[in-house]
């Protein structure tokens, strides 16, 4: 099934005319559950993986034999799942409490090392074809593997996280993978992915008010707080929710390719190339929910009936404190080391 993003509240063009010179696209990925095969694009699916490849591991010294189960994981969602989808149910049984309390418990590994080589995971694999606003990557490569450690305990601060990005040719892979290596434990469920197909759709989006001109941006401001004085004025429940330039009008939520980068956890900052010193480009947007309260006008027209809870986190994946995983790129060399950034 198709997603398809309903037509924007207002059209911010018509309201602020100078904002067609910043007119941008991104594809909404719209992540589903399914079951994806290696030549799809996908969260948590297959990998197109050589056989005769070596599978990504994390070499970091940190903490990893203590966690929950992957195949745990998988199992509680599923428990959990059915339960709630009864007919009138009033959740899990007490025989399916008590496997869910088992489930949840974390396992130690006390033969295994901080420097073991650790399994990432496969978070998501996208192929040129289904993405229109893929950048370009390195020459005649038409697929990106995204892989992460599932511990964020890298770098000086040890909560940060560590991804590995792989672009390839995918006619160049001969026999595939069967059965990639796991990680025996991880820190955390949100670093497991459920499998989901994508249904890819080409919206235009703007940049974050906080990087347009000045004048521009006071101007805005002021629209929203006109926007919210008017909802909180209205005795219409439907009107009563403000519509705003950041929520509703430019950047959408949920996982997609290109676009803008959102920074509304801290101010914008530089994001340039570490080899190169070229600003960056944003290259893929990791969501912990598609939408949520103040963006709900992005829910697809295909989702308009389905409640919140059951949909607005498909893949499971978690970054941070529910926030967005922002992964930039370089637009001089894709092989350079990539960077991002947590709102």
């Amino acid at each position: 099934m198709t997603r398809t993003t309903p037509p924007r509240p207002f059209d911010v063009e018509v309201l602020f005319p100078e904002l067609a010179a910043y007119r941008g696209t991104t594809t909404r990925l719209h992540p589903r559950p399914g079951s994806p095969q290696v030549s799809d694009s996908s969260v948590g699916g297959p990998m197109l993986w050589p056989a005769t490849e070596p599978w990504p591991v994390c070499g970091e010294a940190h903490g990893r034999g203590r966690g929950r189960r992957p195949a745990d994981i998988h199992r509680y969602r599923r428990i959990l799942a059915a339960a709630w989808a009864r007919e009138q149910s009033l959740g899990p049984t007490k025989e399916e409490r008590d496997l869910l309390a088992e489930l949840y418990l974390e396992h130690r590994l006390p033969e295994m090392s901080d420097t073991d080589p650790l399994p990432m995971i496969g978070l998501a694999q996208l192929y040129r074809r289904d993405v229109p606003d893929m950048p370009p990557g390195p020459e005649d490569c038409d697929l990106l593997q995204v892989f992460w450690c599932p511990f964020d305990a890298h770098g000086p601060s040890r909560y940060d996280l560590n991804l590995h990005l792989r672009w390839r040719q995918s006619r160049e892979v001969g026999d595939v993978l069967a059965v990639p290596p796991q990680p025996l434990v991880v820190g955390s469920d949100g670093f497991v992915p459920e499998p989901c197909v994508l249904h890819p759709e080409q919206v235009v989006s703007y940049p974050f008010a906080g990087l347009l001109p000045e004048d521009l941006c006071a101007r805005l401001d002021v629209w929203d707080e006109t926007q919210e004085e008017e909802a909180e004025q209205s005795a219409d429940e439907i009107a009563a929710h403000a519509v705003g330039y950041q929520y509703d009008l430019s950047i959408p939520p949920g996982w997609r390719v290109g676009g803008f980068a959102s920074w509304h956890a801290t101010d914008p900052y530089p994001m340039d190339c570490q080899t190169c010193r070229t600003p960056m480009h944003l290259l893929l947007t990791i969501d912990s929910s598609e939408w949520d309260g103040g963006s709900g006008s992005w829910k697809p027209l295909e989702d308009r009936d389905l409640p919140a809870h059951r949909s607005a986190t498909p893949t499971e994946v978690v970054v941070g404190r529910f926030g967005e995983l922002n992964v930039f790129d370089c637009p001089t060399d894709p092989d350079h080391p990539h960077r991002w950034s947590i709102q």
